[in-house]
């Protein structure tokens, strides 16, 4: 074994958390990161200290955290702080558009940390894309964020939980437009792409996919609608030819019974609320989101931004603490494998 290959194992991967919309509960869930001792990661808080000191004393630790330092030898059981200044005061609950570059910076500040080596996965807190949008920002999420900032084609929005991985064809489209989305190329390259990171960023040999239909019943043989006729399941077929292995198109009120579900790997729903509320039913507070398709790794949590709970000390920062758990397992596999 190579002796760069041996450092790559011995040193823990540093795991970028942003803070998120400073208004909400993000930096809340994020101290509770201060409470957790472990020796396979580092954790980098990106955010104004000023937000985590609110919370700082409900677990037990002084009013400051150590300053991020790229150069520490080995920081492993550490929490650290990159300083990102707020660009107007904030309270807690209050949305302020003047802080919607705020939110990008902490963003921005990740992805590039990646792009230079000093993080080697990011996990995100809730942000709020409507204040982003009021501050004529054009913002549609996260994944679709972090896929224009990585030159990533289609990225695929996954959440798992429960036992579960879901993962969506559309991600932030209104429902009018998403018949229209469901087109053979996207689909295939939805597909292809689930497909590759279950294998490679999951280890799964040969992972089983089970894809809903568009329509109830999934079309009821075109009187119920033609995209399961006229897209889906052809595209299915071909993609079997070439080795997936694909279930469906089936009907999505079904797909979740456990007998359905025995012996899938994940499930593709063909839009945002088709599949995500089963999911959410099952794990909410304690799911993980992924964006698939990156050339990152970066997770997320499962909830929004929750403002009527910012600063009270009633965030649960269970899905947070999921997020980087998954960060932390994604990121070692890939240091080692060079994936």
């Amino acid at each position: 074994m190579s002796s760069a290959r041996s450092t790559v194992r011995a040193t823990p991967p540093t795991i970028a958390v942003t803070s998120g919309e400073p208004a909400g509960i993000g930096p809340d869930v994020c101290t509770a990161l201060l409470s957790r001792r472990r020796r396979d990661c580092r954790i980098v808080l990106i955010g104004d200290a000023s937000l985590f000191r609110r919370s700082l004393p409900r677990h037990g630790r002084p009013a400051a955290i150590p300053l991020f330092d790229p150069a520490a030898k080995d920081a492993r059981r550490r929490v650290e702080l990159l300083h990102v200044p707020l660009q107007s005061p904030c309270r807690p609950g209050q949305l302020d558009a003047g802080n919607a570059p705020y939110v990008l910076e902490l963003l921005n500040m990740a992805i590039g940390g990646c792009a230079a080596g000093a993080f080697h996965a990011i996990v995100t807190a809730p942000v709020h894309k409507g204040i982003i949008n009021d501050a004529g920002v054009p913002f549609s999420g996260h994944t679709e964020y972090f896929a224009q900032a990585t030159g990533a084609p289609l990225p695929v929005m996954m959440l798992a939980g429960a036992g579960m991985r879901v993962a969506l064809a559309t991600t932030h489209l209104p429902l009018a437009k998403v018949s229209a989305a469901i087109t053979v190329e996207r689909l295939e390259t939805v597909l292809r792409i689930l497909d590759h990171d279950l294998r490679r960023k999951f280890g799964l040999r040969r992972p089983r996919i089970l894809v809903l239909g568009l329509n109830p019943h999934a079309g009821e043989s075109g009187h119920m609608g033609r995209e399961e006729i006229d897209v889906i399941a052809p595209t299915l077929e071909r993609l079997r030819r070439d080795g997936l292995r694909l279930d469906g198109p089936v009907p999505a009120d079904t797909a979740f019974l456990p007998a359905r579900l025995a012996g899938v790997d994940a499930v593709l729903a063909m839009f945002h609320d088709q599949g995500l509320p089963v999911l959410k039913h099952a794990s909410f507070g304690h799911a993980v989101n992924v964006t698939l398709g990156l050339p990152i790794v970066r997770t997320s949590v499962d909830h929004g931004t929750a403002l009527d709970r910012a600063g009270t000390g009633d965030a649960d920062p269970g899905s947070l603490l999921a997020a980087v758990d998954l960060a932390v397992e994604l990121a070692a596999k890939a240091r080692r494998t060079g994936r």
